[in-house]
């Protein structure tokens, strides 16, 4: 697991980047673009008007803006960092949000609004709804292609995922073990897993940490898998159950390319599968 940074209060955090504002104007003459914004940049093709620059707090976002056929694509929090809220901002991080014209974050993710803030930045901060479900990237991206002005590349985008998505989905569905749809729990953000994989989900957990009440409930439905989230994990969820957990990626890595968390996913869900033999139903 990647280690996790060490949160500072808020208000120190906040006071922190107000300090460093009146630094800005020099930073931001040096940069260059396409650059990183403290967490390694990435140029995404798609058709976006080359002077648009689209800086986001992570990976997934930018994955989605790259969908949408953003170009000049800048993340800030480093892949390294396993829980995105977590994340300190340095002074480069500033400097990226003082040229962009879009700011695109999570709404667990509360630094977003004052890094813009601090940076003095006329970007429009645009906050987006970061679920895998297929439905809702969909919809995301043409939002996000209508934002900035890249409708036709969202569209062609949204057709190769369609395209991509079923061929997975039928991949992992034809792994089922015995023949039937297995039972799963899932934590709350991997949920669009389960539905990739043609799963019957008998319960959630999560965000938080599940409790003895809920996990001799969620025990008693005797699921064939536990669908985990990779990026909040507490080890095993349903110890002595006899469900095989899976480690569920929601992040994509520095590409910025969205459709290998599915082909990811749909391989961890095959090799967990195999695993079940023909006691799942």
């Amino acid at each position: 697991m990647a280690p996790r940074t060490r949160v500072r209060s808020s208000s120190a955090r906040i006071a922190f980047l107000l300090a460093l504002t009146p630094a800005l104007a020099l930073v931001a003459g040096c940069g260059t673009e396409g650059g990183s914004g403290g967490g390694g940049g990435a140029s995404a093709g798609g058709g976006a008007p080359s002077r648009t620059t689209v800086v986001v707090t992570t990976t997934w976002e930018g994955a989605f803006a790259k969908a949408a056929g953003a170009r000049n694509v800048k993340v800030i929090v480093p892949q390294s960092v396993h829980h995105a809220p977590d994340y300190d901002p340095k002074p480069s991080d500033l400097a990226a949000v003082a040229g962009a014209d879009f700011v695109l974050y999570a709404p667990f993710e509360p630094y977003a609004a004052k890094i813009k803030e601090a940076a003095g930045s006329k970007a429009e901060l645009v906050e987006v709804n970061l679920d895998n479900d297929a439905d809702k990237v969909k919809a995301e991206v043409t939002r996000l292609g209508a934002l900035f002005g890249t409708q036709d590349a969202a569209a062609k985008w949204t057709a190769e995922f369609d395209a991509e998505y079923w061929r997975v989905t039928k991949d992992v569905q034809a792994a089922w073990p015995g023949g039937k749809s297995p039972s799963v729990v899932s934590q709350v953000f991997t949920a669009w897993s389960a539905k990739l994989a043609g799963a019957s989900t008998v319960g959630t957990y999560g965000p938080e940490a599940v409790t003895p009440a809920q996990l001799a409930e969620l025990s008693a439905k005797k699921p064939a898998l536990v669908l985990d989230n990779a990026h909040m994990s507490t080890g095993t969820v349903l110890p002595d159950s006899g469900a095989h957990q899976v480690q569920i990626v929601n992040y994509p890595g520095n590409d910025l390319e969205l459709l290998p968390v599915y082909r990811n996913a749909g391989a961890a869900l095959k090799a967990a599968m195999g695993k079940v033999g023909g006691s799942a139903g």
